[in-house]
């Protein structure tokens, strides 16, 4: 099981459904946190930019659950289903501009892995991503053919050594892909190991490297985002361990030397960061997905000298509430989701856009059904349109109440 993902959902709901109703008398707008009638009326009127491009239909037929971003190859999205399809274990699926969706791979569980949580990375024509869960019981490594022909580059094992169910996208670097376990590495963390940032060479034979293995202490746990590399260095984040317990962001050298840039929970900086970061001309910003001043969570900007910054506090009501989808940049503007808050009824998330000095816009709020309901991965943009998903909502006879999700555009 992968106890710390569950655990540390499990306290940021909570948080979210206590701090409610505290959120809805928070003051006027300009603040980070306010809830302005400007932000209700843009959320209102952001409707008709928003339309619905796919619902997911479950089990048999194309999967559910979407909780990746997508990727733009020529014009074609790519992306990935976390669960059902007809192998029953999630999909890799290509979904046109225009809504045409076709499944190009069906995961089985085993031996070919599992319940893919992120998006695909494109190299050389073959797309390239990780499994939570499959292979050896533990996740995978995998490609997938332009043709839907699947390759597996590696099943981490089932005593933890190497990391385990990993949750996030990869990156590749001459030939050589990196990445991020939720658990798994050396002790601590229940026995299940803290996780771990590892490295997968292809050829002849494949090669794993674990280059640092966390250990629930000042170094972080649960790198449950992925890494990025600014001039051969990694940065990433944990979404616990550190100075306080809340997570942190940390640099790695390809060799495995890591510094912890930042811990979290010192006040009401944030915690639980769950996403990766963006690098905008040096400046890196995040999400946390919990903390802040109203414990709904933040949008921060830290240099690379460990500078760490709150610029937006999300007070969990009309303006959003737990992000835990990465963040976009467009045109000097940010541009993300917040998995719940929007439309006080539902609760059912927002895309909201922020200015690098804090100045937070919401463009949609979800109302839970067949437009889409909690986003949880960051957004793409093509051209002047935003392309997302949303892990429940759609259509409700798929299988699951709540719906098995969706697939849907915002115009710019």
């Amino acid at each position: 099981m992968m106890i710390q993902a569950f655990q540390r959902f499990a306290i940021a709901a909570s948080a979210a459904v206590l701090l409610t109703g505290c959120a809805l008398s928070q003051s006027a707008s300009g603040t980070p946190g306010a809830i302005s009638t400007g932000q209700v009326l843009v959320g209102r009127d952001g409707s008709s930019k928003y339309k619905l491009l796919y619902s997911f239909r479950g089990r048999l037929s194309d999967g559910s659950h979407p909780v990746a971003s997508l990727l733009d190859v020529n014009g074609v999205l790519y992306g990935t289903t976390s669960d059902k399809g007809p192998g029953g274990g999630g999909t890799v699926y290509t979904i046109t501009t225009s809504g045409a969706e076709q499944t190009l791979y069906s995961f089985k569980k085993q031996p070919d892995g599992a319940y893919p949580r992120d998006s695909v990375i494109d190299v050389n024509g073959t797309f390239y991503g990780t499994t939570s869960k499959g292979g050896d019981r533990r996740g995978t490594v995998f490609g997938v053919s332009t043709g839907g022909v699947e390759q597996i580059l590696y099943k981490f094992p089932r005593d933890n050594s190497r990391g385990s169910y990993p949750s996030a996208s990869l990156f590749e670097k001459n030939g050589t892909f990196y990445g991020t376990t939720d658990n798994g590495g050396g002790v601590g963390c229940n026995g299940y190991g803290c996780g771990t940032v590892f490295s997968i060479t292809a050829g002849s034979t494949t090669t794993e490297t674990v280059l640092h293995s966390f250990g629930y202490g000042q170094d972080g746990s649960g790198p449950s985002g992925p890494v990025i590399n600014i001039g051969g260095t990694f940065y990433g984040t944990t979404s616990g361990g550190g100075a306080y317990s809340s997570g942190t962001v940390y640099t790695l050298t390809k060799s495995g030397a890591e510094t912890v840039l930042y811990s979290f929970g010192s006040g009401t900086d944030g915690h639980n960061p769950q996403a990766g970061l963006l690098d905008v001309r040096g400046t890196l910003y995040g999400i946390t997905a919990g903390g802040g001043t109203y414990s709904n969570g933040t949008v921060f900007s830290i240099t690379t000298g460990g500078s760490e910054k709150v610029i937006y506090n999300f007070a969990g009501g009309t303006d959003g509430s737990d992000p835990v989808g990465g963040l976009i940049a467009v045109n000097g503007t940010l541009y993300g989701t917040t998995s719940k808050g929007g439309n006080l009824t539902c609760n059912c998330g927002t895309v909201y856009s922020i200015s690098t000095s804090g100045a937070e816009k919401v463009l949609y709020s979800f109302q839970g059904g067949t437009d889409g309901n909690g986003p949880a991965a960051k957004l793409l943009k093509v051209k002047r349109v935003l392309y997302g998903t949303t892990e429940y909502g759609g259509d409700e006879n798929c299988g699951n109440s709540n719906g098995c999700g969706t697939v849907f555009t915002l115009s710019l």
